[in-house]
């Protein structure tokens, strides 16, 4: 079993001996601020009281407040939530705006609960962590099975402890609960900008062969994507399996089809393959876009895919990474493929602390200009430490943290 945060301390150990950071920072960065957990009693919809244990795990607020999502799932785990914390400081450091890294969630099943169920046990975690929470002082938003309703019960909660009544102190609210336009394809389309910037450099035709591995809300919002700009996806999955057309899948039919069959399995003219075999398939472009630890030093020899573009966090093992980097499959790093969808949170944060609200096509505008720059310092700091992408983020990253210790 891959550990998530084990990863991660590899990659900085990485990054610190390509480019002298000074030991201080690299142990700055080896903890988070602050792990918290708590319990939370829900009163469930017999009248019996059940014990959830959640968290929230403060990485680092170098450059602004805490910021990163809450997920609720019944494997979760410290070092996985540790390492998705870590992630998210370079992540809003790589992206250039003014905010921290952190993640929390509740150990639980939610699909187990009713929705009377579901909303006290998330008031709950807002009660119990309203204190540390606050737009100047951690942001949550969502995460792996939370919703725009679940933030928007949160932060009502919070309003009416502390009477707060901004909303800033939760991203990811619906639009009538002061949320932003364009956040749920924002991290779709950010990865869509920043493989734009990279394209000619990648050596990748102007359209391109596609594989998405995985079929949530950032994997089919991709998808569909790039396929209206003209690129083939020619194979697709979920956590079940998934299928592969070489002459390419209509994905709105196919988001029809799994409506009504429950699976992507069995789709015109597709055939059915496992997600084993879709990671080798010889394409332009392959986008992990589901869970942590998919290309490992088990599978990356078999990869055949130009390059990669890394739409889910840490699917890459560090092992994995250097197999690729020796093949020369470029691989376009998470803590930049993925940040449009913090990039939109930061946005939402901003327009409820203004009482703004943007449209769409601003929002998207704003998103495009701060991908395109740093797309373009990361290869540059690549380029210039003969490096691969990954490290050029981290080095982008951890001199934006250090001038600001400064």
């Amino acid at each position: 079993m891959n550990n998530a945060f084990e990863n991660a301390m590899t990659q900085l150990d990485k990054v610190a001996k390509i480019k002298n950071f000074g030991d201080g920072l690299i142990a700055c960065l080896r903890q988070p601020d602050r792990d918290i957990r708590i319990s939370i009693p829900v009163k469930m919809d017999d009248s019996s009281i059940k014990i959830f244990e959640g968290y929230r795990v403060e990485y680092n607020n170098t450059l602004g407040p805490y910021k990163g999502g809450i997920r609720y799932h019944s494997e979760t785990e410290i070092n996985e939530v540790k390492a998705l914390a870590f992630w998210m400081v370079l992540k809003c450091a790589v992206a250039g705006i003014p905010m921290g890294g952190g993640k929390g969630g509740i150990t639980v099943d939610s699909k187990k609960l009713s929705k009377g169920e579901l909303e006290r046990l998330s008031r709950g975690w807002m009660q119990k962590l309203s204190d540390i929470l606050g737009p100047h002082k951690d942001v949550p938003a969502p995460d792996l099975n939370t919703t725009p309703e679940i933030m928007a019960w949160m932060a009502d909660e919070y309003e009416k402890i502390t009477g707060d009544k901004t909303g800033a102190v939760i991203t990811g609210k619906s639009l009538k609960d002061g949320g932003s336009e364009g956040r749920d394809t924002a991290t779709g389309l950010g990865g869509f900008y920043v493989f734009e910037a990279f394209r000619k450099e990648l050596g990748l035709p102007e359209k391109c062969k596609i594989i998405v591995q995985g079929f949530g809300n950032v994997g089919n919002n991709a998808a569909q994507i790039f396929a209206e700009h003209g690129h083939t996806i020619i194979a697709i999955s979920d956590s079940k399996g998934g299928i592969y057309n070489l002459s390419g899948i209509d994905i709105e039919k196919l988001l029809k089809h799994k409506k009504n069959t429950g699976a992507l399995s069995s789709f015109m003219d597709s055939k059915n393959i496992t997600n084993e075999e879709l990671l080798k398939l010889p394409c332009d472009l392959l986008i992990p876009a589901a869970y942590e630890n998919v290309l490992t030093d088990a599978n990356a020899n078999k990869v055949k895919a130009k390059a990669i573009l890394e739409l889910a966090n840490g699917p890459t093992t560090p092992k994995a990474d250097e197999i690729l980097f020796t093949k020369g499959i470029p691989v376009v790093p998470d803590i930049l493929a993925n940040s449009g969808g913090v990039i939109a949170s930061y946005f939402e944060w901003e327009q409820n602390l203004k009482n703004e609200h943007w449209s769409k096509k601003e929002v998207f505008e704003k998103l495009k200009i701060m991908l395109e720059d740093a797309s373009k310092k990361i290869s540059e700091k690549a380029r210039e430490s003969k490096t691969s992408f990954r490290m050029g983020a981290f080095i982008l990253a951890l001199e934006r943290i250090k001038e600001k210790m400064k």
